[in-house]
């Protein structure tokens, strides 16, 4: 059993476009290193990686197009995030084939995201909320990555992917 969830890396454009917020850590607020940013479509937690990728071998991909933005946004006071729009359809079909599976329920209504800080209770809140953005990019393909927890954050390994068929 491992750690696991079902993402969208995004490509180095986006990266570039996300890197030029204002990410100066402060007192409660620890930014996410660029190259763990994701759009999470399912965490299933506790998995069985080959169990989830036989699973997603039977995914029926469609090729979308994942939009950042409008502004950096606080979800429960605990994280900073860019909303994504537009992942809805893969995020479902994700589910669909990996519903059985994992030890944490499936989330009643996806909501796309990339998150850029955690937060602790009582936080400064960071320069970068409300920060205008807009991005975007039509994904390749889905990753199964494994999250491995550390002192000094996860780390994000990814164990397979699927490509998403372009229209």
């Amino acid at each position: 059993m491992s750690r696991l969830f079902v993402a969208l890396w995004p490509p180095d454009s986006v990266i570039a476009t996300l890197e030029a917020l204002h990410r100066k850590d402060q007192v409660g607020a620890r930014f996410v290193p660029p190259e763990n940013w994701h759009v999470t479509l399912r965490f299933l937690g506790n998995a069985d990686p080959n169990d989830t990728a036989a699973a997603l071998d039977r995914a029926d991909l469609r090729d979308t197009i994942v939009r950042l933005g409008p502004a950096v946004d606080v979800g429960n006071g605990r994280t900073l995030f860019v909303p994504a729009a537009g992942a809805d359809d893969l995020a479902a079909e994700v589910v669909r084939v990996t519903r059985q599976l994992g030890d944490e329920p499936v989330r009643q209504r996806f909501l796309g995201h990339v998150t850029i800080a955690r937060l602790k209770r009582g936080a400064n809140m960071p320069r970068a909320l409300g920060e205008l953005i807009e991005t975007a990019w039509s994904p390749t393909e889905i990753a199964l990555v494994e999250s491995t927890l550390r002192p000094d954050g996860p780390r994000y390994d990814t164990l397979r992917t699927w490509p998403i068929p372009t229209a």
